[in-house]
């Protein structure tokens, strides 16, 4: 059964329908509130709704101070009465004063002072008749808030809000190291979470694809490559050429540094030094350095055959990306890059620089002293004194260029912060090159390094690599369960999908900032907050929605009040006693209620993250929820049921399903069914 198969969202009318029933006659609404897609939305509203004539206090002041607790024990809704900003009242006399005061509410439970705070708890028949409808209509646009992206959220004409996602961006030829990866993985659930609150996403790969060094990789093509071996696996066979040239490159070099001392002891000396500086001149003239530089001159000179070699294997490194990208849900909507960034663009930021005076010669030089503005910023160099440009000329010429073809709203880099400098500088540079506009509309995004990473090819981080390896050792994990290995039916790719979900939540456990060792064994353990643990959670509620076989439209017509109710077998009954009767229920009320309650937050938690931007707000909240849900099974069984209360049980786990399976989707993952 397919998540999204009730996903014609739910519609003021639907929600008004739902809180008639429950004795409300109209949809409390605060300003630039989402009820139809988010549920607590009504409550903070209703809340707010009963205060204003208690406090006297705004109501957009009431509504912004309603929290949302860190656990379920400390209440759903929480009010820090200081936040109200009432002068002359004392915060814990006010907080005694609401909570007595407070009317009675079909939505929610007398509200309880605690110190300066007022705690609220909401009623759980009522939420559950306003949670699990909505998600079942909003299925998998469920948590998910579309109006974010708008423009102008009163006028949708207005279009909606752009973006460009800047990620990834390995060097073509060189490994795709463990900065890659964490950029990877962060960037596609960044530009995820951007899809997800509506607005127009550019997933961009710039990759290091000019340059010197692509001088050095045709020179070496043509004494190592192998046709055969290129068309294989061009990246792997690409670096294998470069890091072969290379060591002759170094050969050389050290035979020049050598050669070079020599004449310089021998002229000391006043002999003859005419074989050594013919050795010196030969290496000069025909080593790789200089076939190297000749080659890369006909590149830029846009000489057809360099670039059609040049073109060759970009593209091809391209299709491989593409593969490997394929098994982490990502794609790319523009394949950047060095190359593309115009002579023109990097010309024009210069003339700009200089008629502004952003720039300055400095002993042959051009640099830009940031000192003015912060010491942290340092000293720019954006052109050497052989004439070349560098990184910094190019990014400003990207950026402008970029704002250009796309008129973005804002341009985020994801971008390892052993770059926090140079990506401050460029920020800078252009707000000083009179495009504060621009500057203003881009972010970096940083991570801390991974450690502790090694593969079979030492210390070359290729992704492949590491995925591989990770997907192997599930694999041998699940032949050691034979009788399940044989239920799979395609062992080999749902090792793979483990062994993804393994390297990507363990990336995204801890804040961005932070560095991580890079576990094997922890992190594709199914004990413990886990990927596989999490792909265990979703395969488990999907084999309960197979084995109940219940339509989706069924679950609509579901009576949910069963789900506070005691619903024994007759076994049961006849030899529970009248305390265990009522313990039982007690049990099942509360593992029902507290899985609604935790299913409600999930539109909430998407917010924070859009404000948090750290994939571990997500993490956090799956794991929470994930441990409620499998706390639930012994107290809530649905196969021994009876049928109506097997349908309001199947309500609530599908309910489940489509809440996992959106938040494993918005961090990337690929949910397994089995």
């Amino acid at each position: 059964m397919d998540t999204s198969a009730l996903n014609h969202t739910q519609s003021l009318s639907d929600l008004a329908e739902s809180l008639a029933a429950l004795g409300i006659n109209q949809i409390p609404q605060a300003p630039n509130t989402h009820p139809t897609v988010n549920p607590i939305d009504v409550y903070r509203s209703h809340i707010t709704d009963l205060l204003v004539p208690i406090t006297g206090a705004e109501p957009g002041v009431i509504y912004g101070a309603l929290a949302w607790t860190q656990t379920l024990e400390m209440g759903d809704l929480a009010l820090p009465v200081p936040a109200l900003r009432l002068r002359g009242r004392k915060p814990g006399e006010l907080a005694e004063e609401i909570a007595s005061r407070f009317p009675p509410s079909p939505l929610l439970e007398p509200p309880v002072a605690a110190g300066t705070y007022v705690k609220f708890w909401f009623k759980p028949e009522p939420l559950s008749r306003l949670v699990i409808p909505s998600i079942l209509k909003n299925g998998a646009a469920y948590g998910f808030n579309r109006t974010l992206g708008l423009r102008d959220p009163e006028d949708e004409s207005k279009g909606r809000k752009k973006i460009i996602v800047e990620f990834s961006s390995p060097n073509i030829a060189k490994p795709f190291h463990a900065g890659h990866l964490r950029s990877t993985i962060i960037g596609g659930f960044l530009a995820n979470l951007y899809a997800g609150a509506g607005w127009d996403v550019v997933r961009m790969n710039y990759l290091g694809d000019w340059g010197k060094q692509y001088g050095v990789l045709a020179v070496g093509f043509e004494r190592f490559g192998s046709e055969e071996a290129l068309v294989a696996n061009p990246i792997a066979h690409l670096f294998e050429v470069y890091v072969k040239v290379s060591a002759i490159q170094k050969e050389e070099d050290d035979k020049m540094k050598a050669l070079r001392e020599e004449i310089a002891a021998l002229k000391e000396k006043g002999e003859a030094v005419e074989e050594q500086e013919k050795a010196l001149a030969a290496l000069v003239n025909d080593g790789i350095d200089e076939q190297a530089r000749r080659y890369f001159r006909r590149m830029s000179d846009g000489d057809p055959e360099a670039i059609a070699i040049w073109t060759r294997f970009r593209n091809l490194s391209i299709e491989k990306y593409r593969q490997t990208y394929a098994r982490l849900n990502i794609s790319f909507d523009d394949y950047s890059g060095e190359s593309q960034v115009q002579d023109s663009s990097m010309e024009e930021a210069a003339r700009i620089m200089a008629e502004r005076g952003v720039s300055e010669e400095s002993e042959g030089a051009v640099i830009v002293d940031l000192t003015k503005y912060s010491k942290k910023l340092g000293k720019a160099v954006v052109k050497k004194k052989d004439g070349t440009s560098l990184y910094l000329t190019r990014d400003i010429g990207a950026m402008k260029e970029r704002f250009d073809k796309y008129n973005f709203d804002k341009m985020i880099y994801v971008v390892a912060a052993a770059q926090d400098l140079h990506l401050a500088q460029l920020f800078k540079i252009v707000e000083l090159m009179g495009f504060r506009d621009i500057s203003e509309r881009c972010q970096h995004i940083n991570f801390g390094m991974v450690l502790g990473m090694s593969t079979r090819r030492g210390t070359v981080k290729f992704l492949d690599d590491i995925l591989r390896d990770v997907g192997e050792f599930m694999h041998d994990l699940m032949r050691s369960n034979e009788d399940k290995y044989k239920q799979v039916d395609d062992p080999e790719g749902t090792a793979d999908i483990l062994g993804i979900s393994a390297v990507m939540v363990q990336d995204m456990t801890g804040k961005r900032i932070n560095n991580y060792h890079f576990d094997i064994k922890r992190m594709t353990s199914f004990e413990g907050d886990t990927g596989p643990y999490l792909q265990y959670a979703h395969a488990r509620l999907s084999s309960i929605v197979r084995k109940v076989g219940l339509k989706p439209e069924d679950l609509l017509t579901a009576d949910l009040s069963l789900l506070s109710e005691k619903h024994a077998t007759e076994q049961e009954a006849k030899h529970a006693t009248e305390q265990e009767a009522k313990h039982a229920t007690k049990q099942e009320a509360k593992h029902a209620a507290n899985l609604v309650r935790s299913l409600a937050q999930f539109p909430d938690v998407f917010l924070n993250t859009h404000r948090t931007l750290e994939p571990v707000t997500v993490l956090t909240y799956l794991f929470k929820m994930t441990h409620a849900l499998s706390s639930s099974y012994d107290h809530l069984q649905v196969m021994k049921s009876d049928p109506e209360v097997k349908k309001a049980r199947m309500a609530l786990y599908y309910a489940a399903r489509t809440v996992l399976n959106n938040g494993m989707r918005l961090l990337g993952l690929t949910p397994l069914d089995r």
